[in-house]
């Protein structure tokens, strides 16, 4: 009767669980069980490790084979256990030696060869195994993307003999290397969006104080234009949140590209995708657009037409951050605090209000165009803003040299933004109603003109709360340390649809 014990880690969402695999050898029919909530991957591990035994010349052991993966409760998936449970069946059977195998996690799927292949969500694993303390064995394919996690001690390599000869003291294993990251100019620039003034001091209040923004213009008047070039005005990301992004990414469908170590996220999903696909979902549960935003920016070009179950989901993670997907046995926490930019018309045609060219619909069809967008969720939305068309004389401008670049802008973006976690270490958007009362007193007269406009507008206390903290980011911006009655004031020219809504009700 002989016992193993090998750690490995399983995935649920973006945290990586330690699992513990027991192997007992015992007497009694040849045979391998799998117990402990195994998948139909796990279970067909079985036939790859014998195959993979076969072919690196290791003997299989004869009799009863049976293997825990603990805790019994947590849903095990995926090919990553191959690896552990193939060297806890050598340590079981006395070919490896047991002591030194507590020392190290591992992960990796056999081939039938006995090589390993990658497995998919690579860095939740690195970063658990880094603070729980101990070494990490991987295959050689994912070594790129374990190597981005800084102080992680982490061994990769391509077959399951040498992993055997490591343990044995009879080889060693490449080790991961920190790759050096350049950081990436980006080619969309500011200064490349001819006119539109107002516009591009709203998307700057947006990056300085990380505020909601929607941009309402006809077709052709830069919307686009001006939201791609919203990353290029955000502060670098740290390296906690690089991390925290390249985790997602690791575990999302599309997998994680070590090259873009410290890019700003910048997702743009079109107007069909549904609500799984931008909340996340899935058996087992994968992240959305929101969470692959995170710490980014969303962008959702025609808002309007986006279905109206897919945007009414984007309320609670506007709100907290997070979103919590739920399924038989699955219950997921994904990270999702991005940066929303909308962009839409304003009216199913496109040009209502518009100098240029005629609007052909009536006015009941414009207000049940602008009704697509519910109201909380509009709530939720900071700063909205009109963007006209543009003269003709503003088209046929070539770039001058003294329109502000992205360089300018992000400097004057910086300072706000430090401005706030010397005094709040949050940004102005994610300052709760208590924070409002401590970090943004208004004095008398900026007071009473809010006031006002709460009465005149009939705003909710959401778009109240929301008011004061763009008139804070704006007080960040010109170095003020109140609120100026002027930052109430611009503020809410930042409120079109609720100033539209309220001048159709008249």
């Amino acid at each position: 009767m002989q016992l193993a014990i090998v750690y490995s880690r399983a995935s649920a969402g973006i945290q990586a669980p330690l699992v513990t695999i027991e192997v007992h050898l015992a007497l009694g029919s040849r045979d391998v069980y799998i117990v402990g909530m195994p998948e139909t991957a796990v279970k067909e591990s079985r036939f790859r490790i014998h195959s993979a035994f076969v072919n690196a010349n290791f003997d299989f052991p004869y009799g009863r084979v049976i293997i825990n993966l603990a805790p019994a409760d947590l849903p095990k998936e995926g090919s990553r256990f191959d690896l552990p449970i193939a060297l806890g069946i050598l340590a079981a059977s006395r070919q490896i030696p047991y002591k030194k195998l507590l020392q190290y996690e591992f992960v990796g799927e056999l081939a039938l060869s006995g090589e390993l292949r990658p497995i998919e969500g690579i860095l939740p694993i690195v970063l658990s195994a880094r603070d729980a303390g101990r070494s990490l064995i991987i295959p050689r394919a994912n070594a790129s993307e374990a190597a981005l996690v800084k102080d992680a001690q982490v061994f990769y390599a391509d077959h399951l003999l040498e992993v055997s000869g490591y343990l044995q003291n009879k080889n060693n294993l490449g080790s991961c290397v920190p790759p050096v990251v350049s950081k990436k100019n980006n080619p969309l620039d500011l200064a490349d969006v001819q006119g539109q003034p107002h516009a591009k001091r709203a998307l700057e209040i947006a990056a300085a104080g990380k505020h909601n923004l929607l941009l309402i213009g006809p077709p052709g008047t830069g919307k686009t234009m001006l939201a791609t070039r919203l990353p290029g005005i955000l502060p670098e990301l740290s390296d906690q949140s690089a991390a925290e992004v390249a985790a997602i990414a690791s575990v999302s469908t599309q997998g994680f590209d070590p090259a873009r170590w410290t890019d700003i996220p910048f997702r743009s999903p079109h107007h069909t995708s549904s609500g799984v696909a931008l909340v996340g979902g899935g058996r087992p549960p994968h992240p959305g657009e929101i969470s692959l935003a995170h710490h980014g920016v969303l962008f959702l070009d025609e808002l309007p037409e986006f279905n109206r179950h897919a945007l009414e989901s984007l309320r609670e993670p506007l709100e907290s951050g997070k979103i919590t997907i739920s399924r038989a046995i699955y219950q997921t926490v994904f990270p999702a605090r991005f940066q929303l930019v909308a962009a839409m018309n304003p009216c199913q045609c496109g040009y209502a209000g518009s100098p240029k060219r005629r609007c052909r619909c009536t006015e009941e069809q414009v207000q049940r165009y602008l009704a697509k967008i519910s109201g909380p969720l509009l709530d939720r939305i900071d700063m909205q803003i009109e963007m006209p068309s543009l003269p003709s004389l503003v088209l046929s401008q070539t770039r001058t040299g003294d329109v502000e670049t992205s360089s300018v802008v992000k400097t004057r973006v910086m300072e706000a933004r430090q401005r706030q976690c010397r005094r709040q270490s949050k940004s102005n958007q994610e300052l709760t109603t208590q924070d409002l009362s401590q970090y943004c007193h208004l004095s008398e007269k900026p007071q009473q003109l809010l006031n006002q406009a709460v009465q005149k507008f009939n705003l909710s206390a959401r778009a109240y709360h929301r008011i004061i903290r763009v008139a804070r980011t704006m007080a960040d911006l010109s170095g003020e340390s109140d609120i100026l009655e002027s930052n109430i004031s611009e503020a809410l020219t930042y409120r079109y649809l609720d100033r539209l809504k309220y001048d159709q009700t008249r």
